[in-house]
């Protein structure tokens, strides 16, 4: 799994499958705030909810809460506990199915857990080990696209600097102007009547807006006679 994933972003689903395959149990990633990053089932669980929850990618908020309960991996965990994957309300056809918890730990920080489950087989300690593995490249790359994210905030933030930077006293204040003149973050401008309201000329109001499209900080879209939309 390590090796097919070096150098290169990991696919969730495709680790899940992978674990799937090897520990033979159904595998769920479950990012912290209950985002089901990546699943595999090997062992088919007929219930509408869970079906549901697999459409919707999403594990309930209070089952998602109590998972930070467990801070280490937790193996065999039997279907009457408040920590079993398995529908509850089924209980009597799951009433042997085991779940196993390991938490995603990276830098320090609690970024999600790694669920196994089975319809009866217990999880041995070899199952175990693999899990923790799983769970340790998953945080790994979690971390890496937090990073990335970090990274690609900081770029925008640097750009948008940049194109403040660029504009002279007379822009700028066009620029305040026009962001008052628009509902929200994007709207219809009509450049004639910002200049004439505020007295600027509309040459400024144009070079204003040219500086932040070609910066990437806006986007616009001439209507004609209409005005130019901003977003």
């Amino acid at each position: 799994m390590l090796q097919a994933s070096a150098g290169k972003p990991v696919n969730f689903k495709e680790m899940a499958d992978t674990l799937g395959d090897i520990i033979d149990c159904n595998v769920f990633i479950v990012s912290r705030k209950g985002k089901l990053l990546g699943l595999s089932i090997h062992q088919t669980i007929e219930n509408e909810r869970i079906k549901k929850m697999f459409e919707e990618r999403q594990f309930p908020e209070e089952y998602t809460n109590n998972l930070f309960n467990i801070t280490e991996s937790s193996p065999n965990i039997g279907i009457d506990s408040e920590y079993t994957v398995f529908p509850v309300e089924n209980k009597e056809l799951f009433q042997h199915g085991l779940t196993t918890i390991v938490p995603i730990i990276g830098g320090g920080e609690r970024l999600g857990t790694l669920i196994l489950a089975r319809l009866s087989d217990q999880f041995e300690d070899d199952d175990l080990i693999l899990g923790e593995y799983g769970a340790t490249v998953v945080g790994m790359e979690i971390l890496r696209e937090k990073a990335e994210e970090i990274e690609e905030e900081a770029r925008s933030k640097a750009v948008v600097q940049m194109a403040i930077n660029s504009l002279s006293y007379s822009e700028l204040e066009a620029i305040e102007h026009i962001f008052e003149e628009l509902d929200g973050y994007e709207g219809l401008l009509v450049a004639s009547k910002i200049a004439d309201r505020v007295g600027i000329t509309r040459s400024v109001i144009v070079n204003a807006l040219r500086k932040l499209e070609s910066a990437g900080v806006i986007e616009s879209r001439s209507l004609g006679m209409k005005g130019t939309y901003i977003k």
